[in-house]
């Protein structure tokens, strides 16, 4: 680990410590690391606005009682991490977001998801890690796709969940959902705000497993720690200015796991399953009754999947 680095410890859990990572190329991440540091390292990448926080502490805690130590952090755009100012012409996401249902090219993105990959290469070399592992959800599945392949040397095993390699004419995003996800509150105080966080959780996560007090606190909490719709919108735009991952999957070296909710109405199983047919000798696991969220309910199933796909 990188010495040079002033940690604090985590206002959030009493087991991670936080700190900012200059990567070198303009940006910042702001990380959270927990559990013994000669212990197997597991980076955790998260999804299409979400701050790290979206990786419950419960998850992390068992992670690492599984004996790993377990890396959650901003991506850009994104809660503390350095937030992007877009210089570009403005873009229609309706427009792009037809072409890339078929399969065709955007372009114009302020960046793309081999940008942020960039930044986790980058953020493992500052960390000064040996080949970790990685689990990525939703576009931070996208991004870890990409960093296994372009990356080799640097990951160890490949964890996926509720991701997509966004090939052409897959199922797309229930309406529903992907509009909770890019809309906006109904207003713009923070009742609003917060408001809108817990309808999104209503609707693209776990059916049967919302706890709505948890739920509402975790929305209030991720608003008071940062709010900042731009950078949904423009890591939305990274994903439609990137494409299909087809060619990227068949890179792919590494043993990996994909793990895919049943009830996943944001990006349906189908999304899931292309990726570990993309994927030489991907394993695929389908969780009855998940959505597109980790909810407490499942978090011993999924850990205990990932740590032994790990080990093994």
């Amino acid at each position: 680990m990188n010495n040079a680095l002033q940690f604090n410890m985590s206002p959030y859990t009493h087991f991670m410590r936080e700190t900012k990572v200059s990567l070198g190329n303009g940006i910042d991440l702001h990380v959270e690391i927990g559990g013994n540091e000669q212990h197997p390292t597991i980076l955790l990448v998260m999804g299409l606005g979400a701050q790290m926080l979206f990786w419950p502490d419960f998850f992390c805690k068992s992670l690492i009682d599984q004996g790993f130590r377990v890396i959650r952090f901003d991506n850009r755009d994104i809660g503390l991490s350095t937030k992007i100012r877009n210089k570009g012409p403005r873009l229609n996401p309706y427009k792009l977001m037809g072409r890339f249902a078929l399969g065709l090219d955007n372009q114009g993105a302020p960046y793309n998801l081999y940008d942020m990959a960039d930044d986790v290469a980058l953020l493992i070399e500052r960390l000064g890690l040996e080949k970790t592992y990685i689990i990525g959800a939703s576009m931070g599945g996208m991004i870890s796709q990409i960093l296994a392949a372009k990356y080799p040397e640097k990951i160890e095993k490949l964890g996926l969940m509720f991701t997509s390699n966004n090939q052409p004419l897959l199922p797309p995003p229930y309406p529903k959902q992907l509009f909770s996800l890019i809309g906006k509150p109904d207003s713009r105080d923070e009742e609003g705000i917060i408001n809108h966080g817990l309808k999104v959780f209503k609707i693209i996560g776990s059916p049967d497993y919302l706890n709505q007090i948890e739920a509402l606190e975790t929305s209030r909490k991720l608003y008071r720690r940062s709010y900042y719709p731009a950078g949904v919108l423009q890591q939305f735009l990274a994903i439609l200015c990137t494409g299909s991952l087809q060619k990227i999957d068949k890179a792919i070296q590494q043993s990996t796991l994909v793990v895919h909710g049943s009830r996943d109405r944001l990006l349906p199983p189908s999304h899931g399953k292309a990726v570990a047919r993309a994927i030489k000798d991907a394993k695929f696991e389908l969780i009855e009754g998940m959505g597109h969220d980790i909810p407490p309910h499942f978090i011993p199933q999924l850990s205990r999947l990932f740590a032994n796909h790990f080990k093994t």
